[in-house]
């Protein structure tokens, strides 16, 4: 063989070489084959789980939990549910306050669930504690607070009251800004010795109590000190309720929780009608 030949001729290592590059290249094809599988499986089962799979298509797909009072039919009305139904189209988050601005709930929270689909929808229920009035543009408006001293329509209250029937607790004069106030005092009406008859705020914000045993009662503005009146409030109906009694006490002011004062009739003069009035501390 000439030496020519013996240049020409691949030896034994670039043979080898060659082989491991067909190799590598028919492994890459192969993988790249299974990435297009793959994509196009996903991008099929997607098509199909967000075309037929991932909808709402009957109202036994909807799930009401944690309330005796809102039905499922309510949910669907309120969230104007038309089947069939997108699950991706719905935003749980708009759909939550959408439902508890209508239903007789303290609390709303939607999930979207995707195997099987389905929308499930927990609630708090709401219960009227007590009857309400405010004042609007229109009027005197009647309904309702819970306990947390949210105002409740009518049409919100509707098989939320407590047992028992219509509360006979009022609170009147209701503002949305006095809510902490109020639910303060909701909360703690049962610790105050005495039965609660009504919750009143003057336009100004000034609170008012009337209670069985000692008749009306200011508290003064709501601010940081208004836990201390109602500690007074307290003592007070445990041990000024029988003292005063037949005094025909007018009014008793707790604005100063460390100077409460009493308004009582005034005396009758000795020999006049009348005589100036008098306060007690």
């Amino acid at each position: 063989m000439s030496p020519v030949e013996t240049e020409r001729r691949p030896g034994p290592g670039a043979e080898r070489r060659r082989q491991l590059r067909l190799q590598r290249r028919s492994q890459r094809l192969r993988e790249i084959w299974r990435v297009l599988v793959l994509v196009g499986a996903s991008a099929g089962l997607g098509w199909v789980l967000l075309g037929q799979g991932w909808s709402l298509r009957s109202p036994s797909q909807v799930e009401v939990v944690g309330s005796r009072q809102v039905s499922r039919d309510q949910i669907i009305q309120e969230a104007r549910l038309r089947f069939p139904v997108q699950l991706l189209n719905l935003q749980p988050r708009q759909l939550a306050a959408q439902l508890a601005a209508a239903l007789p709930v303290e609390n709303v929270q939607v999930t979207r669930l995707m195997l099987p689909p389905r929308l499930r929808i927990d609630l708090v229920d709401r219960k009227a504690v007590a009857r309400a009035e405010r004042r609007t543009g229109k009027g005197l408006e009647q309904g309702y607070v819970d306990r947390l001293g949210n105002w409740m329509t009518s049409r919100q209250q509707s098989g939320a009251m407590a047992s028992g029937g219509a509360p006979l607790l009022l609170v009147s004069g209701w503002q949305d800004h006095l809510r902490p106030p109020l639910a303060q005092v909701l909360g703690r009406s049962g610790q105050l010795g005495s039965t609660l008859i009504e919750i009143h705020f003057e336009p100004n914000g000034n609170l008012w109590l009337v209670t069985s045993s000692l008749g009306k009662v200011r508290l003064g503005l709501p601010d940081g000190q208004l836990g201390r009146r109602l500690d007074m409030l307290s003592h007070l109906s445990s041990h000024l309720a029988t003292r005063v009694k037949g005094l025909k006490v007018q009014s008793i002011d707790l604005s100063d929780p460390d100077h409460p004062e009493l308004g009582l009739p005034p005396k009758p003069r000795p020999g006049g009608p009348g005589g100036p009035g008098m306060g007690v501390d």
